[in-house]
This record gives C-alpha cells, structure tokens and sequence, in this order.
C-alpha cells in the first residue's frame, strides 16, 4: 500500500476524463448540426397502413449537406426529389444548364473560386488564361446565371450560398460518371475507324494493331526493363503480345478513379507520342485504348509484385474489374486481343508480322521478339 503513487493515478484518471469529456463535446456538437424533420403521417401508425405511391417505388433521391468557406458557412436541410420528378425536368432547359457549365475553363473559374474568393486578375493568373478578355467572357455568363458573384466592383468573385450544394452534388454526380466520357470517345474511335487506321480500300490491316502494342514493349526494353517478347497468333484470329518488362502497374494513386491499366487501356487521348503507331493515310496515331476499342474483346494479363492480374474488355469497355487469378515471380505484361471483324475482314498476316519483327529486332539487337504461330495461349 505504500508503495502507491496516488498522484500519478490521480493524474492518468483526470487525463481519461478531459478525453471522455472531449468526445462529448465533440458528440453534442454534431448532434446540434443535424436538423430531422418529421412530417405529420410519416411515422404512419396501426390503423392507417401505409401504402407506398407509384412515386416512391420507383424511388428518390435524398440529399442534404453543409459548406463552410472563408466568407462563412451554410447547411441544408435534407431535401427529397423523387424519380419521377427528375425524370419529369424539362430536358432543353436541363441542357441549357448542362451546356452552360459544360467549358472546362468555366468549370475551373467555379472551382477555384469553391477554394477562396479571388479577383479577376488572380483568377487570370491562377489559371494561366493569359487575357482578361478571356476571362471576363466566362465571368459574364457565370454572373449571369447566379452561379458567381462580385462582392463588390473590382473585388473578389464567391459562389452565392444557395448555389454552392447544387453544385457539388452536380460535380458529385459527374464524378461517378467520368469512366462514360472513356466510353464515349472509344465508341466515336469504333466508328470513326479510318482516322486511325486510313484507307480501307482493301479492308483495314489489323497489323497496325499489333505493332501498336509491341511498340509498348520496345519503349519498356528501350527503359532497360525488357528483353523478351512473344507473339502468338491463335487460329481464331486473335493474337497474344507477352513481354517479360515491369509489368504496367495496378495500384491506383490516391484520389484516382482508375487504375493506371484501366486508364491505359481506356483513355483514348493519353498523351505519350513516342508509343503510338501511325497507319499511312490516318489523321490519329494508334494506342492501346485504340486497339482495345477496335477489338471485339481484349484480355490483359500483368505479372507485379508476386501477383498475376487480369481485366477482360470487350470494345473497350471493361467486362470485369482487375481480378488477381494467381501467383508469380515473374514480371511482365501479356495482351491478348480479337479484331473486331466488321472492321477487320482478314487476320493479321504472319508475313507481314515476320517482315516487321525482324525489323524491330534489328532496330534493338537486345531485344529478342519470337513469333509463334497456331499456339492456342490464353492471357
């Protein structure tokens, strides 16, 4: 008993206390910023059962929120919008409101004024525009339609209060569809066909597809990261592409929506000239997000990290999310694809390819390129 140190216990319990009462405290304070309401008839009773209207089976959105800026902050009340009421919204003026907003550079004005109010010239500044006149054009509109106002002539641009939760929830819903603006532009790929791959007199050559993705393979050897590729050409007409490189990674960065596979094989515009092929007579060069678009369906294969991945597309789109199908202590990428044959009439000629292999093997002497042929070989 003596040998207790009653002021250190006392301490430590006094320590426990000033937490417990600070979690409290942070509790009555969130409790305080939640508005319920409950309408007469809501909670419904025994004798009045209620029985849910065509409008609610079909089911509503509910939604509330709260912005806190430097000039302030706001909370909404939750609100409800049934479907059948979205669906009911006038079409043109919802098109109107859509086009307004739908300019990067106006995008960009709302959001960096969503971060802190700033002037004209800093706007002009921040987002490189380079002219007032630019700007100002963009502002006009903005003011215009109450989605920003001037605090005062020649001061600092905000987004007005009742404004702001419209927009978020609208940059919310647009974030769950960012992959369709992939989709899209691989659909307009599929039927703008020729602007990839030129003249079609004879029937669009698939080869341009495939020396496409070897050239993926070559800027990995060329990195000092690849010394093997194989090719096999399958009897169905489809055609493999495995190299043994770092194997394209898998991981999403933070913040990302997808993952850099997805997006290579996705992204239409990816900018990184030194890896696409020109077809002679085409307007656009030729990336692996084309030739996913113009097969009927791809497989890819990643060796990384101990772990063998796989996706499945099918004219581009992703039938399947990133699946780990086994174990390795190999690296490597391995792509395997289909032509689509409404646009492909004939297979990639084994000629053609022999031709071309043996000229990137010469172009890389470190670089070992092996054409198999009639080998069935599932990425």
């Amino acid at each position: 008993m003596g040998n207790r140190n009653y002021g250190a216990e006392l301490d430590a319990l006094q320590s426990q206390l000033s937490e417990i009462q600070h979690l409290v405290k942070q509790l009555a304070e969130l409790q305080s910023e939640v508005e319920i309401h409950i309408e007469e008839g809501d909670l419904g009773s025994e004798d009045t059962p209620s029985h849910p209207s065509e409008e609610e089976e079909a089911g509503g959105i509910l939604y509330s929120g709260r912005y806190r800026g430097e000039k302030g902050s706001c909370r909404w009340t939750p609100q409800e919008r049934t479907v059948r009421q979205l669906l009911d919204l006038d079409g043109e003026k919802a098109a109107k409101v859509l086009a307004a907003l739908g300019h990067k550079q106006r995008i960009d004005i709302l959001k960096s004024v969503f971060a802190a109010p700033l002037t004209g010239a800093e706007l002009v500044e921040q987002l490189h525009m380079g002219t007032t006149g630019q700007l100002y054009h963009h502002l006009k509109a903005l003011q215009g339609a109450d989605l920003l106002v001037q605090e005062e002539r020649g001061g600092t641009y905000v987004i007005p209060p009742h404004r702001a939760l419209p927009l978020l929830l609208l940059w919310a819903a647009a974030s769950e569809l960012l992959d369709a603006s992939d989709y899209i532009a691989l659909t307009e790929a599929r039927n703008n066909a020729g602007d990839y791959l030129g003249s079609n007199q004879n029937g669009y050559d698939p080869l341009h597809l495939v020396t496409a993705l070897i050239e993926n393979s070559v800027q990995e050897h060329q990195a000092g990261h690849c010394s093997e590729v194989h090719l096999f050409m399958h009897d169905e007409g489809s055609v493999t592409i495995a190299d043994n490189g770092r194997g394209i990674p898998v991981q999403a960065f933070a913040h990302a929506d997808k993952t850099p596979l997805q997006a290579i094989l996705t992204d239409i515009g990816r900018t990184s000239p030194s890896a696409f092929i020109t077809a002679p007579g085409a307007g656009h060069r030729i990336n692996a997000a084309v030739v996913n678009a113009l097969s009927h369906r791809l497989t890819v294969e990643i060796r990384r990290g101990g772990s063998i991945f796989r996706q499945d597309f099918k004219h581009g789109i992703p039938q399947t999310g990133l699946l780990t199908v086994g174990e390795t202590r190999e690296t490597g990428t391995s792509i395997t694809f289909l032509p689509d044959r409404d646009l492909f009439r004939l297979p990639v000629s084994p000629e053609a390819l022999s031709r071309y292999t043996r000229s990137v093997s010469e172009a890389n002497p470190g670089l070992n390129i092996r054409l198999h042929r009639n080998e069935l070989r599932q990425a």
